[in-house]
């Protein structure tokens, strides 16, 4: 029985991303009633720990009728050295789809691999796409289902929610800048795909980014598993806070947003992330309602 997964945005056409938001969209409104995981199960292998990420697979696989286990390295014999294929075979024969979320993407590709059941990419180090195509999903609740026109700014580490910005801008044409530091760009086979459909450039100043965006993101400084450089990216990304003055040179209805968790009076003020353009709440719910629209599809057999 062949099966989809998702480990990267480009996973999905254009014409499926926009039927997957519209999908997400439904069940926010509380329009879907379906229960396409009934009898069904996720595991959820946590490299990487997680609050958004548990609990919105978790809570959604429950809505559509499905259960979800949670799987820790204590919990796996991934943490003691066992192979991922082994691992993804065993899954295989006991649940109905896999979300992983780890470190290396070769893990995740790995387990794609060699699973018969749907593997769903919850973070890598290179690719977080769940996340960004909840904030697809949130631009579109704020500011309409037409991408085309937008322009999306992105200040501070090219990592992975960049480079997952940089998928989506291929698919969904609008346009990205990037405001990055030397030598913290993105990926640079991503950047030169993405660029041949539409405009995509890395900027040294987020004023030249943020100027005239419909969306201003940003994230931490230092990722998980980057806590020993944390000194260091301080000081190279002193001049990359999301403040109000930085704001003020987006578009007047310019909403910003974060992927949590934030460190506010570090790479966003206080009075940015609470205050009347942020969209970071929403942001978080709208996990919930994408990830359910991609279990739908890929586990549940619902048609996009």
């Amino acid at each position: 029985m062949s099966h989809r997964d998702f480990l990267a945005i480009p996973d999905f056409t254009t014409a499926e991303l926009h039927a997957l938001f519209a999908l997400a969209e439904r069940m926010r409104a509380g329009a879907y009633d379906r229960r396409p995981l009934a009898g069904k199960s996720l595991a959820m292998i946590f490299m990487k720990a997680s609050t958004r990420t548990r609990v919105s697979f978790e809570v959604g696989t429950w809505q559509l009728g499905g259960h979800a286990l949670f799987l820790s390295p204590k919990d796996v014999q991934l943490g003691r050295g066992e192979p991922i294929a082994d691992t993804a075979r065993v899954l295989s024969r006991y649940v109905d789809g896999i979300m992983i979320r780890t470190y290396k993407h070769t893990e995740v590709q790995e387990l794609a691999e060699h699973a018969s059941i749907p593997v769903i990419n919850g973070l890598t180090d290179l690719l977080h796409p769940c996340q960004i195509l909840a904030d697809v999903l949130t631009m579109r609740q704020h500011l309409g289902p037409e991408l085309r026109d937008k322009v999306v700014a992105w200040v501070g580490d090219g990592n992975n929610m960049a480079n997952s910005w940089v998928n989506a801008a291929w698919r969904l044409g609008f346009e990205l800048r990037l405001a990055c530091p030397a030598g913290y760009e993105p990926n640079a086979e991503l950047l030169a795909r993405a660029r041949e459909t539409t405009r995509v450039s890395v900027v040294r100043d987020p004023a030249e980014a943020v100027a005239g965006a419909h969306v201003v993101n940003t994230d931490v400084w230092a990722s998980m598993g980057q806590e020993a450089e944390q000194d260091e990216r301080q000081r190279v990304f002193a001049n990359y806070i999301v403040d109000a003055g930085l704001m003020s040179r987006a578009r007047p209805d310019a909403i910003f947003m974060h992927c949590l968790p934030a460190h506010r009076g570090e790479e966003v003020s206080a009075d940015v992330i609470d205050g009347p353009q942020s969209r970071v709440w929403d942001e978080a719910e709208n996990r919930l309602h994408i990830q359910k629209a991609i279990m739908a599809v890929l586990i549940g057999g619902e048609s996009l």
